[in-house]
Parts: structure tokens; sequence; C-alpha cells
């Protein structure tokens, strides 16, 4: 009995021996909770071509609103970028803000609206981060930055009309020399908008088509990298 536990040990066998597989899966289950962890090469380019696309936004108009009528008939425009209020050509914001006047709506002055001040380094904020969250490559900070990406997005957006509400429903009736009750001059936030005898027409800018495409591909790089995860844990499962 003893000669043959001898051999056993010397021939590399033994009753407590693991069963072949056992340890190879022990030894993968590590490498794979690591890999489940981690999102693939396509999330991660997909964020960081996002990040890049927002460098766009200090350079082209994110929005753009303008207003024709027949007294203007290549009417007025005005540039809504990440950091001015400025009109399509030299004289439109000071046209615009003269009509402003008429109807007793304050002026539009850039200097007064403390959000131009805010946004660049917000965007810029969301442009370092994200280039880290496809450096880093680890899916929960990719569900955080998504998420705080297009947090900013919705109450920029929401300031936006907030903004617009302001301008065009507090109105000086007092000094105004045009009066109709009850009517209010709030220009669309995207669409048109018949405002007195103006066509207000209020769209997405070169800088703010760059924004939406890039919350696309965030959101793209997200759904892609929590199937990763899913397909991952089926096989965990199943191992």
């Amino acid at each position: 009995m003893a000669a043959a536990n001898l051999r056993a040990v010397q021939g590399g066998a033994s009753e407590n021996a693991p069963l072949p597989g056992i340890g190879d899966v022990a030894a993968g289950a590590p490498t794979r909770a690591v890999a489940a962890a981690r999102m693939a090469r396509t999330p991660r380019i997909l964020v960081a071509v996002a990040s890049l696309l927002l460098i766009g936004a200090y350079f082209f108009p994110l929005w753009s609103v303008r207003l024709t009528a027949p007294q203007y008939p290549e009417g007025l425009g005005m540039h809504i970028r990440i950091n001015a209020v400025q009109g399509a050509t030299e004289n439109d914001l000071n046209n615009i803000n003269n009509l402003n006047h008429y109807i007793g709506m304050k002026r539009i002055d850039p200097q007064s609206i403390p959000e131009l001040g805010i946004m660049p380094w917000i965007v810029a904020a969301v442009i370092a981060t994200g280039l880290g969250t496809a450096a880093l490559g680890r899916r929960k900070v990719l569900y955080v930055w998504t998420g705080a990406f297009l947090a900013v997005a919705v109450i920029g957006l929401i300031d936006f009309w907030k903004w617009e509400y302001v301008y065009g429903h507090n109105l000086d009736n007092e000094h105004a020399i045009l009066k109709i009750p009850g009517m209010t001059y709030q220009p669309p936030l995207i669409g048109a908008k018949q405002l007195l005898n103006f066509r207000a027409t209020s769209w997405p800018s070169t800088g703010g088509i760059l924004v939406g495409i890039a919350i696309g591909l965030a959101v793209l790089a997200t759904v892609l990298a929590w199937r990763q995860r899913s397909r991952i844990s089926r096989a965990l499962t199943s191992g």
C-alpha cells in the first residue's frame, strides 16, 4: 500500500488532484471578470471621437435664430456661441435689439448672460473626462461619463429655453411703443413660429449638430459596452 502511494506521488497523480478542466476555469474566471469590467476597442474609439467632436463647439455657433418680415426680406440673424451671442451680420444684433425695444423686450446683452462664461469650462471638462474615459477603458466610468454628458446637454437646452422665455415674456409695457395685451414674443426652441409680422426660426447650427453627433456616439458606445458586459456575464454563468 505504501509502495502504491509512493508510485502515485511520483507519477504526479493522487486522489486529491483536481479533475481535468477545473483548474482552467478557476484560472480563467479572474481574466474574464477583468474583461467584463473593461470596454472593447469600438466603444473606446467612439467615446474618443465623441469627445473630439465637442471641440467644434469652440469654433462654430451652437444655435441660430432668424427673423424674417416684409420690411426685412433678407432677414435678421443671431448666432448663439459657446461664449457669445452675435449677429449673423455686423448690424443684425443691434437691429434686433432696436426691434425688441419697440415691443418692450430688454436688450440682448451677452455680458449679462453668466452661462456664456461658464459653458466653455463645462465643455472642456466633458472633453477631458471623455478622453480619460476612452483611455481608462472602464465600463462603469463610461456609464457615469455618458450620464453626465446627457445631463449637461439637457440642462443646457432647458437653460436656453428659459432664457428665451424670460426675454419673450418679461416685457416693459410701460415704455413699449407697441402694446398688444396678452402677446408674448418667445421664439421657438426649435422650429418656426409667427411673432406678429415676423417669422422666427430656430435651429441647431454647425456646433450644435456636432454636439448632437457626439451625444449619439456616446450613447452608442454605452449600448455596445453594456451588450459586451451582458455577453461576458452569460459566458461566466454558463462556464
